[in-house]
């Protein structure tokens, strides 16, 4: 469950809370984070419903993010950029910790690769992070392979997720070495933006008219509406990425859900890989 739009929903938080205790109980476990979403309120935002009943923090993993410094209400930065250095990644460990009301983060991912991140520095922290149990698992978001390797290369602790953008709008990752490493290392990765930000369903390139017609045409065959159909698509890779929802409707997230309870055939896989990209395969 991505939280990265929880201060546009208008919920109060007992809502929330409401929300998320409802999906646990639908089996959905993991609810994704990160310092800046919301204008740096997302966390405060949830932290604030799970204090209503704390014992509910036991039953899901928080994963949360950090590395960004993004312009805002709740600071005085010029210009968005990136931070991997030591003294920020404490920092925002320890404000993530502070706003979201627990002594520890169950997943803490990189945001995205910094071209100034110094390897060594940036491990050292993150493995004393899981020493001291601040943080019980180290990942990172929108690495590519090289990268992934040089900080693992330095790091005792195992990356152990790489959160990356994956639809049937953008398939590059299946084609690009990203999900072949994972695979091969062993690394979950996780699919930000399933429905390609909404233009696989509203969109008006042509590609996403290409796959909403494949999708209604297979409709019938499959049993699935269209964003059952997405995710089962992803869910069909054999990287066994996890999508990341983000609407805070129970029922769609409901429909959402039942993809899981279908598995993609393989011709089916492939006209809508044909469909997005506009062409058979080689």
């Amino acid at each position: 469950m991505g939280l990265w739009r929880m201060d546009s929903w208008e919920m109060n938080p007992q809502e929330r809370l409401g929300l998320a205790e409802q999906l646990l109980e639908l089996g959905v476990t993991t609810f994704d984070l990160a310092d800046i979403y919301g204008d740096y309120q997302c966390e405060a935002l949830f932290g604030e419903a799970l204090q209503i009943d704390p014992s509910v923090r036991a039953r899901m993993e928080i994963v949360s993010k950090c590395g960004i410094k993004l312009c805002g209400s709740r600071n005085d930065y010029r210009l968005n950029h990136y931070d991997s250095g030591e003294a920020h990644v404490r920092r925002s460990v320890e404000s993530s910790l502070s706003n979201l009301g627990t002594d520890y983060l169950d997943l803490l991912l990189l945001h995205r690769p910094d071209p100034l991140m110094d390897a060594a520095e940036l491990a050292a922290v993150l493995d004393d992070l899981v020493d001291t149990g601040k943080v019980r698992s180290v990942g990172v978001s929108n690495f590519l392979p090289h990268q992934v390797e040089l900080l693992q290369s330095r790091l005792k602790a195992p990356l152990v997720v790489n959160q990356i953008e994956v639809s049937l709008l953008h398939s590059t990752p299946m084609f690009d070495g990203q999900l072949d490493h994972c695979q091969k290392e062993g690394i979950l990765p996780m699919a930000w933006s399933p429905f390609a930000g909404g233009d696989l369903f509203t969109g008006g390139a042509e590609a996403a008219a290409r796959v909403r017609g494949c999708m209604e045409s297979l409709r019938g065959e499959l049993g699935m509406d269209a964003q059952q159909i997405a995710l089962s698509w992803l869910l069909r890779h054999p990287s066994r990425m996890v999508p990341v929802l983000g609407s805070g409707n129970l029922e769609r997230l409901k429909g959402a859900l039942a993809a899981a309870d279908h598995e993609m055939p393989l011709e089916p896989w492939f006209m809508l890989l044909r469909a997005a990209r506009g062409r058979d395969v080689d």
